[in-house]
């Protein structure tokens, strides 16, 4: 049975998502405040994590950051308010996997998580049977370790970065549109999700440009979408 954690501090929502997700088949644990939200997250084996970012004490962003910091291989979904859209996209920044605008549907939420643990069983299921860095110029994908190097030095990426650069170095020299990143990396077709690409994507191209400033590792095709690989490739 998949366990999801459900962080939020309205008892309405929490009531309503634990019901739903209880229906589906799914085990939960509450927490109601970023505290309890750390220590639960540490503490169990979680499938998936519904947060939401306005919380007492330790607000979403800091118990996503936290996490993240421990390495901890467990998608997050954040939950926000439509005028929220800034954390949204400091949330995807720091590697969130998703997001939900309040209100939602119990539905979509659901949704949302399947998608989420299909992506991340598929993605370790890729590496389990294939553990070959991926070597393209000065770039360097680890795919056992979940590394990246450029010119031999360490890049940072969040976990749903380094996904969606495999799949890039995977498709080289391909023009690779929004909808298909979005169906292959993000695992949705809602094109209404296009500007997390956008933001992902900006945030893969500066990190690596840190460390090649003179590579243009990703482009932009006007009209179509990126391309990924060096002028002579």
């Amino acid at each position: 049975m998949k366990k999801v954690l459900v962080v939020d501090d309205e008892p309405a929502i929490i009531t309503l998502l634990t019901y739903n997700l209880q229906q589906h088949g799914f085990e939960t644990l509450v927490a109601n405040d970023g505290e309890t939200a750390l220590q639960l997250g540490l503490k169990h084996q979680l499938d998936c994590i519904l947060l939401d970012l306005m919380l007492p004490g330790i607000d979403g962003l800091s118990v996503l950051k936290k996490l993240q910091q421990t390495n901890i291989d467990v998608p997050v979904i954040i939950i926000t308010a439509k005028s929220q859209e800034i954390d949204r996209i400091v949330g995807l920044e720091l590697g969130a996997d998703d997001y939900i605008s309040k209100p939602f549907s119990p539905r979509e939420v659901i949704a949302r998580i399947n998608a989420v643990l299909r992506r991340n069983s598929k993605k370790h299921m890729e590496t389990a049977e294939n553990t070959q860095p991926l070597i393209t110029g000065g770039l360097t994908v680890d795919l056992d370790r979940h590394l990246v190097f450029v010119n031999d030095q360490l890049v940072h990426l969040t976990p749903k970065e380094f996904e969606l650069l495999v799949y890039f170095v995977k498709n080289k020299t391909q023009v690779l549109s929004r909808e298909q990143l979005l169906r292959h990396v993000w695992d949705t077709a809602d094109v209404l999700d296009s500007r997390m690409v956008d933001i992902q994507v900006s945030h893969l191209r500066d990190k690596l440009r840190k460390y090649a400033p003179e590579q243009q590792w990703i482009k932009t095709v006007r009209g179509f979408g990126y391309q990924f690989g060096l002028e002579s490739e």
